[in-house]
């Protein structure tokens, strides 16, 4: 099969990427201030956030295995693609539907969770059709594309919802917070009908625009080897550890942010106080975004030339040490500081880390295999939405309702996987 660098492809996948983005944002920027409508218990709404975490520890992996083996005449991946994004819309839109007319923390629960399996169904092909369609060296450079777009979707979703909640503070009035105001106007549904159409419209363009060439599967292995290949391999097993302790960091601040802020500016995360700073986390996280999309680019570029580990590495430093320097921050101009710089190192940190699987399964000659192994990259993504909504709850909860505590303990974690990347040599010879 021959891979070249296609800008027609590579931007097809990054607006995929932007519209699954949008959808992770609307679960970010207000399922964790809507779920505060039923209950104000850290353990109760990191649990339920946590299903996301769940549904993409065994979703992605099993339906990766599944796509390489794949073979319709409109391709491998996008079959899952088309179904996915359409399930997805539908999704987005039965979660306002549920919260509009007064459903209960479980119903609108189980919508939530409807909406991260729809995403998971084409996870790990949206990850699995960039290095199978474009060839190695080439694939940091499509890596900052994806993930500058990706993470403009994030940012574009955020914006649109703090645009929405200042519209509708200023007609309603704040009276307990701005997603108060907002669920008192109409402008509550447009951030779900924004999402659902562009997860739709980004669905059809992979679908009818990426054409996969078929692949041939010389020697196919069964799910039970699959797995037992991940584990016996040092380089896997350690990238694939490293991602965790990164995203386990990442969601400690992005699941609970309303509830750190809180208790930063005002000294506990009371229902009251989490949503008087919605407005604030909101700006936050577009504010992280713009950062993010700023270290994108460099970093899969970095990762290209300058050695894969070291990219890697300087991502992670630069992403961790605002984290420790967050356990000392009193105010509201000190958060500002501290997200702005750790999300430059996530953004290069997520560019130089998205190509990693891809090229080692070249250095294998095992390419015919994305599917599969960059399901198990979604399922150890996912793995911390898990752990770090039930473990991050019941820690703050033990902690007498401190979130600040979620910091220092996401940096350690960073700092560790710097070691065990270091040890990845495969990886310079991928």
């Amino acid at each position: 099969m021959k891979k070249e660098f296609s800008w027609a492809v590579v931007l097809s996948l990054a607006f995929l990427g932007f519209s699954r983005s949008t959808g992770w944002a609307l679960n970010k920027g207000l399922s964790f201030p809507l779920l505060s409508s039923y209950t104000e218990s850290a353990f109760v709404k990191g649990t339920v956030l946590a299903v996301e975490g769940l549904i993409g520890i065994f979703i992605p992996p099993l339906l990766g295995y599944y796509s390489d083996t794949l073979r319709l005449k409109s391709g491998r991946r996008k079959p899952f693609v088309i179904v996915g994004g359409l399930l997805a819309s539908l999704s987005a839109l039965a979660i306002y539907t549920a919260y509009s007319i007064g459903l209960g923390l479980l119903e609108f629960s189980l919508t939530l969770a409807a909406f991260y399996l729809s995403l998971h169904i084409y996870t790990a092909q949206f990850r699995a059709l960039m290095p199978d369609l474009v060839e190695s060296g080439k694939r940091g450079k499509a890596s900052g594309i994806i993930t500058l777009f990706e993470w403009a979707g994030n940012l574009f979703l955020f914006g649109v919802a703090a645009i929405l909640i200042a519209k509708a503070v200023s007609e309603a009035g704040g009276g307990g917070g701005g997603i108060k105001a907002l669920t008192r106007t109409p402008y509550l549904k447009v951030p779900f009908l924004i999402t659902a159409f562009f997860l739709l419209m980004s669905a059809l363009v992979v679908y009818l625009l990426v054409k996969e060439s078929r692949v041939e599967v010389e020697a196919e292995e069964g799910l039970i080897e699959y797995v037992k290949s991940v584990f016996r391999d040092r380089n896997f097993l350690r990238f694939y550890t490293a991602q965790v302790m990164w995203w386990l960091s990442f969601e400690f601040v992005a699941i609970f942010l309303y509830g750190i802020l809180a208790y930063i500016l005002y000294g506990a995360a009371t229902e009251a106080y989490v949503k008087s700073v919605t407005s604030l986390g909101l700006m936050l996280m577009a504010l992280f975004n713009v950062t993010v999309l700023l270290g994108s680019l460099p970093g899969g570029l970095l990762y290209d030339r300058v050695g894969r580990r070291i990219s890697i590495i300087l991502g992670s430093l630069v992403f961790a040490l605002p984290q420790v320097w967050a356990w000392f921050i009193r105010s509201q101009a000190e958060i500002v500081m501290t997200l702005a710089v750790a999300g430059l190192g996530w953004g290069m940190l997520m560019a130089s880390s998205y190509p990693v699987i891809g090229d080692l399964l070249t250095s294998y000659r095992r390419e015919e295999f994305t599917g599969r192994y960059y399901g198990f990259f979604e399922a150890t993504r996912s793995l911390p939405v898990l752990l770090a909504g039930v473990v991050g709850g019941a820690i703050v909860d033990l902690a007498g309702g401190n979130y600040r505590v979620l910091f220092p303990i996401g940096a350690a974690l960073v700092f560790l996987s710097t070691v065990l990347i270091w040890g990845m040599r495969r990886l310079e010879n991928g």
